[in-house]
């Protein structure tokens, strides 16, 4: 049996009662990581360009958009919700292959729930599934496909938004689908700092549903698209470890091991904002107190992070950033992100005095601050598992103290607590219709 089959095999058959409650509990978690981290962006420039592209476009079937009073087709509103979801680089990660799962799965789950009717448990069931392909499938290929700079939530994640269980497709059209889908992967990492990233992310749900439905139909692909001699995997890496897809299915949960960001940033950024954090809470330390700030750690931090900062975007993968308002404002959150904190004089001066240098020993993830202080002191703190890791998750209650912040920077007219509520018990409700209701409130 090929990879492919076996994936489709394993979402076709799942049922509810096959997921451990533990499991269920991270897919609520990252079900409502997601809808905040979108509503916090519903009135950004970029998603309101997205839906004055696709309003004339949209087709009869009608679903909701996350924090608008707009409607959309479920392709449409998938590309937009999954924007939403990834704007504002806040949302969940998947640490082994940087995937940041929920953005190109949920909108596609929710756009489907809602418009046929299907019950919280289905949706729910559905997303924690298409999270787990997209993961199993990012294991197979990292790290060399990252590294040769396509960018994973996108490649990936397509694959988790062609799983569409709620299609009620077989084993062997949902192969098919991932197979199709396998046409469709793609997204550039050097995109990351621009809004080009976020249409691959918009283009990996509407795209992967886009396979699905067509699969539906009976269009098929290659029994081994995924990792065949000439397949996706091997003409965008190296060699696939066929094991990490088809291994212990059912048992062992990639999904199982989502995280949630602290900080609206690159996630191999947030060991730098809690090193740097660290020193000021520990030391007392003003900015006015420090001539230089050396940052070190791995190559994929730096190769993500040492880099010039013209506006909002760039901030948020930015080592010298990231630095630089931990120790001027003691705090990295939404607000230290936006251009008017990016281009204040005295945040561009204190990323002049940041540098980055590579510690090829340093553990991914990791990051050491080190400073030199006006008084000729040298003070160094190393974080190896930063806040938000799986080592040191954020709780529920920060999560959804998380959710509300998101929210109110977005200007939600809507009962963000009823949001809240209503995505703790998605998996108890008859459908996902309440929910997304709240979710636009306002809108």
């Amino acid at each position: 049996m090929t990879a492919t089959l076996a994936l489709g095999r394993f979402v076709a058959e799942s049922k509810w009662g096959d997921l451990p409650e533990g499991l269920r509990h991270q897919g609520r978690r990252s079900l409502l990581n997601s809808v905040g981290c979108a509503l916090g962006v519903a009135r950004s420039q970029p998603v309101e360009m997205a839906v004055r592209t696709l309003l004339p476009l949209r087709g009869a079937e009608r679903v909701s958009l996350l924090g608008r009073a707009e409607r959309l087709d479920v392709l449409g509103a998938a590309f937009v919700n999954a924007i939403g979801a990834n704007l504002l680089d806040y949302d969940d990660t998947h640490l082994r292959t940087v995937i940041h799962p929920a953005a190109p799965v949920l909108p596609v789950v929710l756009g489907l729930a809602e418009a046929r009717g299907l019950s919280g448990a289905a949706a729910l069931h559905a997303f924690i599934l298409g999270m787990e392909v997209a993961c199993r499938i990012g294991n197979a290929v990292s790290p060399a496909h990252y590294a040769r700079g396509w960018h994973i939530t996108s490649t990936c994640g397509i694959f988790g938004a062609a799983a569409a269980k709620l299609l009620g497709l077989d084993a062997g059209q949902t192969a098919h689908a991932i197979g199709i889908a396998s046409s469709e992967s793609a997204g550039t990492v050097e995109n990351l700092p621009s809004a080009g990233k976020n249409v691959s992310v918009g283009n990996a749900a509407r795209n992967g549903l886009f396979a699905a439905l067509l699969a539906q139909q009976g269009y098929t692909a290659a029994p081994s698209a995924l990792e065949g001699p000439l397949g996706w995997a091997r003409a965008m890496g190296d060699v696939p470890v066929v094991s990490e897809i088809v291994g212990e299915l059912g048992t062992r949960w990639e999904a199982g091991l989502n995280t949630y960001k602290p900080y609206p940033s690159g996630i191999v950024m947030h060991a730098v904002v809690d090193a740097c954090l660290a020193l000021r809470r520990e030391h007392g330390l003003r900015a006015e107190d420090i001539s230089e700030v050396v940052v070190s750690g791995e190559q994929l931090l730096l190769d993500r992070g040492d880099r010039a900062v013209t506006g909002e975007r760039d901030s948020r993968v930015s080592i010298h950033h990231c630095a630089a308002v931990a120790f001027l404002f003691g705090k990295a959150g939404l607000t230290e992100f936006e251009d008017t904190t990016v281009h204040d004089p005295a945040v561009v001066a204190f990323r002049g005095r940041c540098r980055a240098v590579l510690d090829s020993a340093s553990p991914r993830g990791a990051a050491t601050a080190a400073v030199r202080t006006t008084d000729g002191r040298t003070l160094s703190a190393t974080v190896l598992h930063a806040k938000g890791s799986l080592e040191a998750p954020l709780s529920d209650a920060e999560i959804e103290a998380k959710v509300r912040d998101s929210a109110g920077h977005g200007g939600f007219a809507g009962a963000v607590d009823e949001v809240i509520s209503l995505a703790w018990a998605v998996d108890t409700a008859p459908s996902v219709v309440g929910l997304m209701a709240a979710a636009r409130a306002g809108g």
